[in-house]
């Protein structure tokens, strides 16, 4: 048994931290607060542990390994005389490092603390019950180790998916590492002291329930759960799942803009993120979010009338397929992000490289916002940062070239296709030129917009109707029929409604790409006739 324990301390992953969980004391914690430690290893643990982290810069040879063959070659050392006790040189180091693991198991075994959580992570492994997962959640490990705790293949039965060599070389290397730069080891190395804080933070702090969830292509996704339901007010009925950015984690991303509004959070990893296994294509993606939402309707029991889907930045891609692809969510809201993927490629590369770049986003980067978010009846709202620096194909202060301008046009030309003319784009894209409030106010004013007149001619085109959009606003024939009279309404009168209307789906927020959004500039979205619910949900 002894023997056993010890095997598994050898095997078994980093301890960090320890929350501190109701039956647990700790001689210097503040009284009455939820309080808990970073792990401390003992002093063989501590040093062996430093060894074996050095090994941990192996993957530096995955970037050099081209230019290292190259000089081994031209140096003469690919051959069989030189391989022969270079492999007798490398295997020694393996046996000393395999010694160096023995001993750091045998501080492992010596250590009280990690002994307990080990015994509870294996028994946790045997006997997945509410009880043991509870005392699980006790301590921070690295997440491969973590049980899961739900599957895809639960409610759903998994499904499969020839492209140039270039374009596959250019997405599976430098050109997914471009994409998401939070999926290179080596930034996430540098930030684990941040993300541990934050994770710390949600658990402690907020009581938050870290799981871990298997897609449907048998990726690993790391989410954290904060419950308020049982909080006073009506926002902790609403799960907010949120999408992170291509470098946001949900330790220090956008997950605490809605957690200081009151809502229940669900924070989820892309895949190669954090805890997260996998790469972050498209498709794995769209699967990491797919099982989150089934987790949140079979596990944590919301309906999907009480979950909103909030992203930032690329965190777009994954909430416009969650949009899509489960039609009956309250809202979605996207906070700087983008129409489609490739004209932000293009600007980054070389012009010769275009049709290369083309076939690549096209095959396997598709990020495509606007195909997806047309798609979804509910309401929308969408966030624009008038000093992106980031999604602007021309720079931070040319607002115009901002790409959620795009997305705010193709959605508006598909739910109003009558009044998106070519008078009416102009209009839209004359308000979309204002950087600031009070040049966006003196546009509004200049077509004499009354919001509540705008808002009744809609509900009387709605009051007869249960139509799915596009909508035929702005047919003369249709509106004549409106009660009590007959109403025509001139091509001003439409521009003015459309104006209304391209404000109540889009908001301002005067700062850069990076910027957390405050809690105060989380707002649901708008629409045409309010519910009970808190939200408002609808057209």
């Amino acid at each position: 048994m002894a023997g056993w324990m010890w095997l598994r301390c050898v095997l078994g992953p980093h301890l960090q931290r320890i929350h501190r969980s109701p039956d647990q004391t700790r001689p210097d914690a503040r009284a009455g607060r939820r309080q808990g430690w970073s792990y401390q290893p003992r002093s063989l643990e501590k040093h062996t542990d430093s060894i074996l982290s050095w090994v941990s810069l192996w993957s530096l040879s995955y970037y050099s390994s081209p230019l290292l063959l190259c000089y081994l070659y031209r140096k003469g050392y690919i051959c069989s005389s030189k391989l022969v006790p270079v492999s007798q040189y490398v295997g020694t180091v393996l046996v000393c490092l395999l010694g160096v693991a023995c001993l750091r198991g045998w501080g492992r075994w010596k250590n009280s603390e990690y002994l307990q959580f080990i015994s509870i992570l294996e028994e946790t492994k045997r006997n997945h019950t509410p009880a043991n997962k509870k005392k699980l959640r006790c301590y921070d490990f690295d997440f491969p180790h973590w049980p899961a705790d739900f599957s895809w293949t639960e409610v759903s039965n998994p499904v499969m998916s020839v492209f140039s060599v270039s374009s596959f070389l250019i997405a599976h290397t430098f050109g997914r590492r471009m994409l998401y730069p939070g999926s290179v080891g080596l930034l996430q190395k540098a930030m684990r002291p941040m993300l541990q804080q934050g994770q710390a933070r949600l658990i402690e702090e907020f009581d938050g329930q870290r799981n871990k969830l298997v897609a449907c292509d048998g990726n690993e996704i790391d989410t954290m759960f904060v419950d308020r339901r049982k909080d006073e007010g009506q926002n902790g009925q609403t799960l907010v799942i949120c999408c992170e950015g291509n470098a946001g984690f949900y330790e220090v991303g956008c997950m605490n803009t809605p957690l200081e509004g009151g809502y229940s959070v669900l924070g989820w990893n892309h895949p190669g993120f954090g805890g997260s296994t996998g790469v972050p294509f498209p498709q794995n993606e769209a699967n990491a979010m797919d099982v989150v939402i089934q987790f949140a309707m079979h596990k944590l029991g919301f309906k999907l009338s009480d979950i909103v889907v909030y992203a930032w930045s690329i965190g777009g891609y994954p909430a416009s397929w969650a949009a899509m692809s489960y039609p009956e969510i309250q809202s979605i809201v996207l906070d700087a992000s983008f129409d489609d993927l490739l004209p932000l490629a293009l600007k980054v590369m070389p012009d010769s490289w275009r049709p290369l770049v083309q076939h690549t986003v096209r095959q396997y980067m598709n990020l495509n916002n606007a195909e997806q978010l047309i798609k979804y009846q509910g309401p929308v709202l969408l966030i624009r940062r008038t000093r992106d620096e980031i999604i602007t194909t021309m720079g931070p202060e040319d607002v115009m070239s901002n790409r959620g301008n795009d997305l705010l046009l193709k959605l508006l030309q598909f739910r109003y296709p009558k009044i998106m003319t070519d008078e009416g784009i102009r209009v839209i894209r004359q308000w979309l030129g204002a950087s600031n409030h009070l040049e966006e106010a003196s546009v509004y004013s200049g077509y004499e917009v009354d919001d509540d007149w705008c808002v009744s001619v809609l509900q009387s085109y709605q009051a007869d109707r249960d139509v799915l959009f596009p909508w035929s606003v702005g047919n003369s024939a249709l509106f004549a029929r409106w009660p009590p009279t007959p109403l025509i309404l001139h091509s001003s009168s439409l521009l003015s409604i459309f104006l209304s209307k391209a404000r109540k789906y889009m908001r301002n927020f005067e700062t850069t790409h990076c910027t957390p959004l405050p809690a105060s500039e989380f707002h649901s979205p708008w629409r045409l006739k309010k519910e009970n619910d808190g939200w408002m949900r609808g057209k």
